[in-house]
């Protein structure tokens, strides 16, 4: 039987979404035995080797950027390095289905800021689910009591990183190879930690935690491979949910390679979301916009 294009979209999907978890879950087990900066030194060296690779088979290393995307491409860059520094921070100090429940806020802020700065229409259901969407944020990072965790502020600030980098990544010509793009900012990121590294002692890693590096590499690669086969296939408004099994992958490996479960508020707040950001994208479809949650790859 032959396999649907919107379903082999919907598997490289989960699967784009399960290496970037499985990742997260990889760096979150270094917490406390190997600096921050250290692991992101060394798992970039990694990564951009293999982009490197990637980019140069493709022919994407020829590419010539107009000088507008120059400046786009460095404000992309800095949104990365925030989003990667902020994230990461949380990350080592709060359960991993609690960073990745907050996360799934995403859609719900580029359509608002698209809304806000590209004059994108946004209607007042689709402005109500956002604004839902976000008081189930609220239950997540519960500011105020006793159960609030500082670093939730950071994985917000995350949020408005990424939102910074997708909103940027849509203004790129065309012309600019997405490979390219990965390229200079896995470059960029991986310079930028390696020379704050330099005011941090390093320490010596066992097999296993070498281990977990090269396998937060890998999986790196992985999620993007699969997110750019992702956009290649299928419609968007059907594979797009399937993002959302981030979360569920997150609630996994939590129970299982941390002992993590989160609250009862959590995982209401964590539906809520979700159910404010499918609601976001069925309005979207109905609307006859179909707008790829992420910027689609350029055949280079």
């Amino acid at each position: 039987m032959t396999r649907s294009d919107n379903l082999t979209g919907a598997l490289l999907m989960m699967a784009s979404m399960a290496s970037f978890t499985f990742n997260d879950a990889a760096v979150k087990a270094l917490a406390g035995e190997v600096p921050l900066f250290q692991v992101l030194v060394l798992r970039g060296v990694l990564t951009t080797t293999l982009i490197f690779v990637m980019a140069w088979r493709m022919g994407a290393l020829r590419a010539r950027l107009p000088r507008r995307d120059w400046v786009l491409v460095a404000v992309r860059t800095l949104a990365e390095v925030g989003a990667v520094y902020f994230f990461l921070t949380a990350l080592f100090n709060m359960p991993i289905a609690n960073v990745t429940a907050i996360l799934q806020a995403l859609p719900l802020t580029i359509t608002l800021a698209a809304a806000l700065f590209l004059s994108e229409p946004v209607g007042w259901r689709r402005m109500l689910a956002i604004l839902v969407g976000f008081c189930g944020v609220m239950l997540i990072v519960r500011p105020g009591t006793e159960d609030f965790n500082f670093y939730a502020i950071y994985t917000l600030v995350a949020v408005g990183c990424v939102t910074v980098r997708d909103l940027t990544t849509r203004r790129l010509s065309r012309e600019t190879p997405s490979i390219f793009v990965t390229l200079i900012t896995s470059a960029a990121v991986m310079v930028i930690f390696g020379t704050l590294s330099l005011g941090i002692e390093w320490v010596s890693l066992e097999g296993r935690q070498a281990g977990l590096i090269g396998l937060a590499g890998v999986l790196v690669i992985g999620g993007y491979l699969f997110s750019i086969m992702t956009m290649r296939v299928g419609e968007i408004s059907f594979i797009a949910p399937f993002r959302y099994t981030s979360l569920l992958w997150a609630l996994l490996l939590g129970w299982i390679v941390f002992g993590e479960w989160p609250e009862a508020l959590t995982l209401l707040g964590a539906a809520i979301v979700v159910g404010s950001g499918l609601f976001t994208l069925y309005r979207e479809v109905q609307s006859g916009r179909r707008r790829p949650l992420a910027q689609p790859p350029r055949r280079h």
